[in-house]
């Protein structure tokens, strides 16, 4: 009884299906079914059906073809979905696109797992195995449209209508771009009956498809159904022409390429439909400039835009074509390049490239140059042919000396601008030693040379050079010279006897010797025999000596015509003695009549001399009556020592005098009075106004008055 209600159930639902399918309207372009639901029970095996869709453009179907969301599964061509391979019954719903010439359109297939009842007894009722197809019921729906752009009028015009099983007191709301937001009042509906209307021509490269709301109300404005998504899809027409938006369009190819080089790819944009033939492009060479050696050098892909070389590697010869830039007129056409077609032009330059299949070659096969000795400078430029284009690393040439130059003395190098060789002598040459020298240079290109090719013998060349002889300065040996002396030598002793001598060793010429510079006058220069002597005493410790040593420049002269100078160094190194006596410093020091520390200053010494002729120092009290009972100087290192009190004091100033040795031998020693104001210090401020009376020792104080009654 219960099975025989299901099947009663399940026919009442087909009837409904049928009835629902078989109201007669207008045909509308699309799935006739977007939504669609699928009872999978068990796994799927590779080639299993699985459903069948139906599209219908309402013109043929002309050009249909299906795409499916799922690479698991395939479509054929009548729209029946089959498994691809092995699946678990788990896999979740798809997306199905058709696409034909006219419409396009999808629809959404969604996997129904299990035991919902009335799919079972519609399964049963259809008899169709373990598949069941089940539309959803629904009281509103919107059948997708397609509507050509560009279309004339009169407007408005009705281009579809949704469907309802409602009757009377319903209103149709539209809503969504195209109705109430931007681009706005493209589309209306008729409240009454869900007739579709456009008010405009449309231009689908503004845009390609509108998705509105349908919704359905009562009289009140109460939401009945919906909302249902309506698309619109813009239907293409052929109302753009290619246009070439990258250039300009610029190909390079190597002279000699073979039949067939590809040189550059010339692509096009087409604003129309990339799914129509509206977008499909083809390309030809209308014209080509100039027309020699052949009208027809270069060829184009019509599919693809690629220009390629179709003429033999012989013509393409840099050195032998009247011109080696091309200029062609490249044509695109759409509507897969028919007669009724639209087209765009643009213009490609081809450039034929050189490489370098011509070796550079010397002008002559030898070249002279003369040269005085001690110059340096170029002496000669080499010149050379290349065939090939000038400006380019097949041209450029490259010089090199491979044999007669051992010393270095040559060098040469590419004039930029020219491509001439710029042969220099780098370092001087000596007439003496060689006065005629042979060189051998080779020539090559920055770019490597076609295999094919190779350098000859006229890529290399000799060149001569001639030396003259001249008269050159003689030269000091060594040069600096360098002495040791004291700085206390007796006036008159002999430093050093400075050598020179002449490098024309062909002349015989005498040399005479001058000072040039002595910056402190200590120095005299035999002008025969090149001896120095002191005139003056030397010191160490002068201004005019840096780091023990005093610099002195002498010239030496030689008889030729015209003659010659040349310079020469002296270094004097100064060994220091003990000439000069230390000093103590500070010189002042001030101190807190109330301090409980009765250390008042540390004391050091200077010397001008160098160790061991100044530290360690010795630091003493001098003579001064009484001095011992009041001040104690103490030693704290080699250059130091603690000035200390050894009671308090009234505040007044007090001159010490401090003894101090260097380490010399003999030693020097030197006194300096040291003056300490003994001071008022009061809340951190210490005031010294107060000490301005002189306390010194009474044998001061008497010689003071011997040497005025003295006067």
């Amino acid at each position: 009884m219960e099975h025989k209600t299901q099947l009663t159930l399940g026919f009442l639902l087909v009837q409904v299906l049928l009835q629902a399918f078989a109201v007669n309207l207008d045909c509308t372009p699309g799935f006739q079914e977007k939504n669609y639901q699928v009872l999978q029970s068990s796994d799927y095996i590779k080639d299993q059906f699985i459903l069948k869709v139906h599209f219908d453009d309402c013109s043929g179907n002309e050009g249909l073809e299906f795409a499916i969301s799922n690479p698991d599964l395939r479509v054929e061509a009548d729209g029946s979905v089959f498994a691809a391979k092995g699946m678990e019954a788990t896999m979740p719903g798809f997306l199905i696109q058709a696409t034909s010439v006219h419409a396009q359109d999808s629809a959404e297939v969604q996997i129904v797992r299990g035991g919902d009842n009335r799919i079972s007894v519609l399964k049963e009722t259809l008899k169709i195995g373990n598949i069941s197809l089940h539309r959803r019921k629904r009281s509103l729906i919107a059948p997708p449209i397609s509507f050509p752009e560009n279309q004339r009028g009169p407007f408005p015009k009705i281009i579809g209508r949704v469907i309802t099983d409602r009757q009377d007191g319903i209103k149709f709301q539209l809503h969504g771009k195209g109705v109430e937001e931007e681009p706005k009042g493209v589309f209306k509906i008729n409240e009454k009956s869900g007739e579709i209307i456009v008010t405009r021509s449309l231009d689908r490269e503004d845009l390609d498809m509108y998705i509105l709301q349908v919704e359905i109300t009562d009289p009140s404005g109460k939401l009945l159904e919906g909302p249902a998504t309506l698309y619109i899809t813009i239907i293409d027409q052929n109302d753009n022409k290619p246009l070439f938006r990258e250039g300009p369009y610029v190909g390079h190819v190597l002279e000699s390429s073979p039949t067939g080089t590809t040189v550059m790819r010339m692509t096009a944009y087409d604003a129309d439909d990339p799914n129509t033939d509206n977008a499909v492009l083809r390309y030809s060479i209308i014209k080509q400039t100039p027309e020699t050696p052949s009208p027809n050098m270069f060829y184009i892909d019509p599919e693809k835009g690629d220009i390629v070389t179709v003429v033999p590697p012989s013509i393409l010869d840099r050195e032998t074509l009247e011109v080696v830039k091309y200029e062609l007129i490249v044509q695109a056409k759409d509507m897969a390049g028919s007669d009724v077609g639209l087209t765009g032009t643009a213009t490609a330059t081809i450039i034929i490239d050189d490489k370098n299949d011509h070796a550079p070659v010397f002008t002559k096969s030898m070249f002279q140059a003369t040269v005085n000795e001690g110059f340096t400078g170029i002496i000669v430029n080499l010149t050379v042919e290349d065939n090939d284009d000038p400006a380019t690393g097949a041209w450029r040439a490259v010089y090199t000396i491979i044999n007669g130059n051992p010393d270095m003395n040559f060098k040469i190098e590419t004039n930029p601008k020219n491509n001439e060789g710029m042969l220099f002598v780098d370092k001087p040459l000596d007439y003496e030693r060689s006065a005629f020298h042979t060189l051998l240079i080779k020539v090559e290109n920055e770019d490597p040379i076609m295999p094919e090719i190779s350098y000859g013998s006229s890529s290399t060349t000799t060149v001569q050079v001639t030396v003259l002889d001249a008269n050159e300065p003689p030269v000091f040996n060594p040069d600096p010279t360098i002495v040791v002396k004291p700085e206390n030598i007796p006036v008159g002793s002999v430093v050093v006897t400075l050598n020179a001598t002449d490098q024309d060793i062909l002349q015989k010429q005498t040399i005479k010797f001058a000072p040039f510079q002595d910056p402190a006058g200590w120095l005299t220069i035999n002008p025969a025999n090149g001896t120095v002597t002191t005139r003056a005493a030397l010191d160490r410790e002068s201004t005019y000596v840096h780091d023990s040593q005093y610099t002195a420049l002498f010239l030496a002269i030689d008889n030729g015509v015209p003659p010659a100078t040349g310079t020469g160094t002296l270094i004097v190194t100064m060994l220091d003695v003990n000439d000069n006596p230390p000093s103590v410093f500070p010189t002042t020091a001030r101190f807190c009549e109330d301090s409980k520390d009765f250390n008042v200053a540390i004391l050091g010494a200077t010397d001008k001399d160098l160790h061991p002729n100044a530290d360690p120092f010795k630091f003493q009290l001098g003579k001064q009556p009484g001095i011992e009972k009041t001040w104690k100087v103490t030693q704290v290192n080699s250059t130091h020592a603690q000035l200390r009190l050894l009671h308090t004091l009234k505040r007044a100033n007090y001159i010490l005098p401090i003894v101090v040795t260097d380490g010399g031998k003999p030693p020097l020693t030197n006194s300096t009075d040291v003056l300490v104001q003994v001071c008022s210090c009061k809340k951190n401020k210490m005031d010294c106004s107060t000490a301005n009376s002189l306390h010194i020792s009474i044998t001061l104080l008497l010689i003071s008055i011997i040497t005025v009654f003295c006067l």
